[in-house]
């Protein structure tokens, strides 16, 4: 979900707390109070939209309220359709990109950003110069802060939609380089099975590396899959070649018929195609420190009013050489292998269980396990208590309890326990999922994207991680036994849910069930958000349960 869809959700949920009608000063101060800087202007812009949906009406000069289609909309908090909603997105930007190659006229698709120190700036101008980007074409705006507008490689799928090619955005993801040459995709998201944006999940300082690639020639960048219809490959191919002269330059490689991309897998009557990320120049920024907000794709700007930031352009990425045979795979294709591991005996409380690993120095361990043990007291609903330490020369691993476990259980007792989304939970006396991620659709643990954003906040019990899973709605009696005994022993289960029922904001395919678990990673990521460096290692292998050890 996006930051103006997150502002339309909080303006719903403030007027539906209200008993009168509301203005928009009173909306602008309680989302301040939330975190939303918005003044009164962009409240009214906003509930201009609101009207226009009917979610909310005029109600003579008191201000506004919410109508039933709006409660309605609220109680779904629109989040299992945001999972779609990314996806058609795109597909409307591509379909509004209207640039002209033959008159270098038109709008493109860009990517705003801010910049909140000017020194970032000649960090960002290296990675243009090395063609790192989709195109050197730029506008900056200096007030306040410097805005920069950046061209984002959707405006590609609009150029080739132009001229009569299909473009389908499948995956954004890190592409390996290696001795400047793109070798594998490492990391992927699917465009059709998340909430946020894909690149989004990938803009941190501890995910990307375009700074070693331009200085060592190995690293990671953010990059874009696309497929089309291999009918069209000479004319895209010479497109792109136009592209070329005029200064798109994002294009780094198109496959064969049916031929893998960079590990990617590519059906019979397609050919896939990599384009940079629009947003790897930032991303080098991110890396050094640098404070950088990154809004991808949100918006058009007349070609005519962006120039090229260098015009000594030096092209680093070489050819591939070599076809890569290897699969990305996805975390859930990982999982399976220790999913099946997983042994527990109710009766004893004893078996084994997947942990996660994280990583502390031990000048740091005893202040982690103190804000561990803090946080679940402060939560005892929502935080599980079971953790162990493995204690080493110079750091330590901090084991706890991985939500995957709970399918394992089942599975073990014939219960079919399949993990569909890993997100981001707002938690309040009507608990909703914020964020979704499918664990069918990322090759990254989902926890671990919210974590690397910073979008977590444990330690004031608002922002935690959960799991969204789903079982046959034919086993459900028998579900709902084992899993209040697995409750009772410590595993996290915050919801079970009913047929047809949206669990949390989450809906799960017809004849499913779901229910709502908690992560383990919760009271890691609070020792994060207490700034202790601790690395993350997720699902990472399996671990007795009765060697665990436990806050009370």
């Amino acid at each position: 979900m996006t930051e103006s869809e997150h502002k339309i959700i909080e303006i719903l949920r403030i007027l539906e707390q209200q008993e009168k009608p509301t203005g928009s000063k009173f909306i602008a101060d309680k989302l301040k109070s939330k975190g939303f800087n918005l003044g009164e202007r962009a409240v009214r812009y906003h509930m201009q939209l609101l009207d226009e949906k009917g979610f909310t009406e005029r109600v003579g000069y008191a201000g506004r309220q919410i109508t039933e289609l709006g409660l309605k909309e609220l109680e779904k908090g629109l989040i299992y359709d945001q999972v779609d909603f990314i996806y058609s997105k795109f597909e409307e930007m591509i379909y509004l990109t209207d640039f002209d190659i033959n008159k270098r006229k038109g709008n493109v698709v860009v990517n705003t950003s801010t910049l909140h120190d000017e020194k970032a700036l000649d960090i960002i101008k290296e990675v243009f110069k090395n063609n790192l980007c989709v195109s050197p074409f730029i506008e900056i705006q200096n007030n306040e802060n410097l805005k920069i507008k950046t061209i984002c490689g959707t405006t590609i799928d609009g150029i080739l939609l132009n001229n009569g090619i299909s473009s389908f955005p499948v995956y954004g993801g890190l592409l390996k380089i290696e001795d400047y040459t793109p070798t594998k995709f490492s990391e992927l998201i699917s465009y059709k099975k998340t909430s946020i944006t894909p690149l989004d999940a990938f803009y941190s300082e501890d995910t990307t590396s375009v700074l070693d690639v331009i200085l060592e020639g190995n690293g990671l960048i953010p990059a874009n899959f696309r497929l089309i219809p291999s009918v069209c490959r000479d004319k895209t191919i010479a497109i792109v070649e136009e592209l070329k002269k005029i200064g798109f330059t994002g294009v780094i490689d198109i496959s064969k018929d049916g031929e893998n991309l960079f590990g990617i897998p590519v059906s019979e009557g397609m050919i896939g195609v990599a384009i940079c990320g629009g947003m790897t120049p930032l991303c080098a920024a991110r890396e050094q420190g640098y404070d950088v907000d990154i809004q991808i794709g949100e918006a058009f700007a007349d070609f005519e009013t962006l120039t090229p930031i260098d015009k000594t352009q030096n092209t680093i990425l070489k050819p591939k050489n070599t076809l890569v045979t290897e699969q990305t795979p996805f975390i859930l294709n990982k999982t399976w292998t220790l999913i099946e591991k997983v042994y527990f005996d109710f009766n004893k409380e004893k078996g084994d269980i997947i942990s996660n690993y994280s990583y502390v120095n031990n000048e740091y361990l005893d202040e982690a396990i103190e804000i561990m043990a803090k946080t679940y007291k402060n939560n005892p609903d929502y935080i599980n208590n079971h953790y162990k330490v493995i204690k080493g020369p110079e750091e330590s691993v901090i084991a706890t309890i991985c939500s995957l476990s709970i399918d394992g259980i089942l599975i073990n007792n014939g219960i079919i326990c399949t993990p569909k989304y890993g997100g981001l939970l707002e938690i309040s006396d009507s608990p909703k999922f914020i964020d979704l991620v499918s664990y069918r659709g990322s090759s990254m643990d989902p926890h671990k994207i919210f974590i690397s954003k910073k979008m977590t906040d444990v330690v004031n019990n608002n922002k935690i991680l959960a799991s969204v899973k789903e079982i046959p709605l034919i086993a459900r009696d028998e579900s709902v036994r084992l899993l209040n005994k697995i409750k009772k022993i410590g595993f996290p289960i915050y919801k079970i849910g009913k047929a047809r029922e949206i669990t949390y904001n989450a809906k799960v395919d017809s004849y499913n069930f779901g229910i709502v678990t908690g992560s383990g990673l919760n009271p890691i990521t609070a020792i994060k958000e207490n700034n202790i460096p601790i690395k993350v290692k997720a699902i990472e292998r399996v671990i007795a349960f009765e060697n665990m050890e436990n806050f009370y």
